[in-house]
């Protein structure tokens, strides 16, 4: 049948018109409930957690979520955004980007020098993109990748519209298909040979990558500082190693406090998988006298903690250092599952009592506390000024007996605050020690 040129033109009109209307995502994804830990002793029980406040798709019911219109993506970027030049590549489910399958990805890890986790199942990608529909389609945070692999989340998040990924590769191995794929795309992939849980490293030297300083990361993709009230500038995705998990999260919370490395940038938020057991020990309650320690106190008062995910390890790809083989097929106990984990600074964290100054002081008064979890805290408290215990225990509403190990995260804040307006600690040995150990990351 014969068609005039205005037919045509109002049939391209229609069409187009048609393409930006949101598509059903191709698969349901598993509903995940979402817990937000709270550290105010007066607001709730030690075993309760009230409800997040992010919705997923799983809560509201629309499998639609997960999948970005294209008048998302013509959003502004915000000011630590760099803006993108050109047209965008695009960003809808009906020209993603090539997740590949299961055993395509595996062979690519494999190439891995090093005991890594990888996420090599398109499906696993698709949940994590999935939980982080909301800060994709926020689109005002960069999100960093940390190490990427063969790339299938990296995918994963590009085509759910992801508006700019910085992939942090540390293995040279995976390099060039990462930097194939970022030629590909106007701006929107940036390509870093670095490792994260190496940035900013004691002492100073010139450094080869993948060790980096923050200063020159940020500063090379032209990523400013914000002030701490800001929105989240950066989020940062990917699996910590089980390797030093404990020592990367005490050297971070060390640099939070402080408003060192990446904090110096504003709230940068985490959102990594973490082992179940050290999670469990994260959002630790007082008077869990085995898992409750000073980790988790300065987490949860610096911190709101969200469980996202919790999925089997056996999910994952393992690639042992020895061998390099996969070891994703070994049955393994509930307790060795990963849990996908939000960990977002607080915005009220600092204040005129508790700055980055006398940060990392806090933290040493904290691990000094939390050592002996059933020792009481007046008898610590005096060690520091003798005679001080009982007027702070009045002040903060405590009885004598009180333990250490009884006190909760917002507690020991207050403490702090006392100690730093009274003039009794000002010459105590709790400040000298800390001068002694400004350099160490700690543990505990």
């Amino acid at each position: 049948m014969a068609v005039c040129g205005g037919c045509k033109f109002f049939v391209l009109t229609l069409r187009t018109l048609c393409g930006t209307s949101r598509s059903t995502s191709p698969c349901a994804l598993p509903w995940t409930k979402h817990r937000t830990l709270s550290t105010s002793a007066r607001t709730c029980s030690p075993d309760s957690f009230s409800p997040g406040t992010r919705k997923t798709p799983a809560q509201v019911g629309k499998p639609e979520l997960i999948t970005l219109s294209s008048g998302g993506v013509q959003r502004n970027l915000s000011a630590v955004a760099v803006p993108l030049h050109g047209q965008f590549r695009p960003l809808c489910r009906y020209d993603p980007l090539d997740l590949g399958d299961v055993d395509e990805n595996t062979q690519k890890a494999l190439a891995c020098k090093h005991l890594r986790q990888f996420i090599v199942d398109p499906s696993l990608a698709r949940i994590v993109t999935d939980h982080l529909a909301g800060d994709i389609e926020d689109g005002k945070a960069v999100i960093f990748e940390c190490n990427p692999g063969p790339g299938v989340l990296t995918r994963a998040l590009l085509n759910s519209g992801a508006q700019r990924v910085v992939a942090l590769e540390s293995d040279a191995n995976f390099l060039s298909e990462l930097k194939d794929l970022e030629s590909k795309l106007e701006g929107q992939l940036d390509l870093v040979h670095c490792d994260f849980f190496k940035l900013d490293p004691i002492g100073h030297g010139s450094m080869k990558p993948p060790v980096m300083y923050s200063e020159k990361l940020f500063s090379d993709l032209a990523i400013p500082e914000v002030p701490w009230s800001a929105d989240v500038p950066v989020k940062i995705v990917g699996i910590f190693s089980h390797r030093n998990e404990r020592s990367i999260m005490w050297k971070l919370i060390y640099n939070l406090f402080e408003r060192r490395s990446v904090y110096r940038y504003g709230r940068v938020e985490l959102i990594m998988f973490f082992r179940k057991s050290e999670y469990m020990k994260l959002v630790a309650r007082p008077r869990d006298y085995k898992n409750y320690l000073a980790y988790s106190v300065l987490w949860q008062m610096a911190c709101d903690i969200e469980l996202l995910h919790e999925e089997p390890l056996s999910s994952f790809l393992t690639i042992s250092r020895s061998n390099k083989k996969s070891t994703s097929k070994i049955t393994t106990s509930q307790s060795d599952n990963l849990c996908l984990v939000r960990i977002t600074p607080r915005e009220d964290l600092f204040n005129s009592h508790l700055t980055p100054l006398n940060g990392s002081t806090l933290v040493l008064m904290v691990k000094q506390c939390l050592a002996k979890r059933r020792r009481r805290l007046i008898e610590q408290i005096n060690s520091w000024s003798p005679g001080s215990g009982s007027e702070l225990n009045s002040k903060l509403c405590f009885i004598d007996n009180t333990m250490t190990g009884d006190v909760y995260p917002d507690e020991y804040k207050r403490l702090f605050e006392l100690m730093e307006q009274s003039g009794n600690f000002t010459e105590s040995w709790l400040y000298e020690e800390m001068l002694e150990n400004t350099t160490h990351t700690g543990h505990g």
